[in-house]
């Protein structure tokens, strides 16, 4: 006659062996969810990404009737993360005031960006940094910090269209050749522009292998 202690043993052994099937099978599951999700980070992206970006740049300075002007940009970026990438970007810009100012400018600028959602087609995303501004010849020339916030949407396997707009805090009050009040010159900067992705196949072979394998330790039994 078996024991009510053995009785008791048995049954809480055949439940911590259910327990830690089932935690090894969401373990598996989130894992090869995980695996997956980075298969389309490369499907859709990649490490390195080349960014071009054209649009409109506006001062709000010392004086009144700020006009929008053009702006350019160009750089590129790699990614650490699938949500998180360094970039760095060489921007020429005017700024002008109705009628009697306009200047040109360029900006070397560093920023960390981050994807909200890297593994979809279409991502906001936000970015911030420092930079170095000058005016065309380097005439004048001033630090700077920026911030901005866009989206982007895959159109093409790495291909990516993209709209932004963008804060510059430049740590002079000389940008517009006026200095009144105690604050510094801001502009704002505003743009469409594409980014062309390469890079990662390496990675993604990896990830494949490692997703076969993931399967492979979790079989899907069939129902007899």
């Amino acid at each position: 006659m078996i024991s009510k202690h053995r009785v008791i043993f048995l049954f809480t052994l055949i439940c911590l062996m259910c327990i830690n099937f089932s935690f090894s099978q969401e373990q598996n599951s989130r894992k090869e969810k995980l695996i997956i999700n980075r298969l389309d980070f490369y499907d859709y992206r990649g490490v390195w990404g080349l960014d071009v970006a054209a649009g409109n740049s506006i001062i709000n300075g010392d004086y009144q009737d700020p006009e929008f002007e053009i702006y350019f940009r160009g750089g590129f970026k790699y990614h650490i993360t699938s949500h998180l990438n360094f970039n760095a970007t060489y921007n020429k810009y005017n700024l002008a005031y109705k009628e009697f100012y306009n200047k040109g400018f360029m900006s070397f600028d560093l920023n960390l960006e981050l994807l909200l959602n890297p593994f979809g087609r279409f991502t906001p995303y936000l970015y911030a940094g420092g930079g170095y501004n000058a005016s065309n010849y380097f005439e004048e020339t001033s630090n700077k910090v920026q911030g901005g916030f866009g989206v982007e949407v895959i159109v093409l396997e790495h291909l990516g269209l993209k709209i932004f707009g963008e804060y510059n805090h430049a740590f002079t009050d000389e940008l517009d050749e006026m200095t009144t009040g105690d604050t510094d010159d801001v502009f704002y900067r505003i743009g469409l522009g594409l980014n062309v992705y390469f890079g990662g196949q390496k990675k993604r072979e990896k990830l494949s292998k490692k997703i076969k394998t993931v399967i492979n330790s979790n079989p899907i039994v069939p129902n007899n």
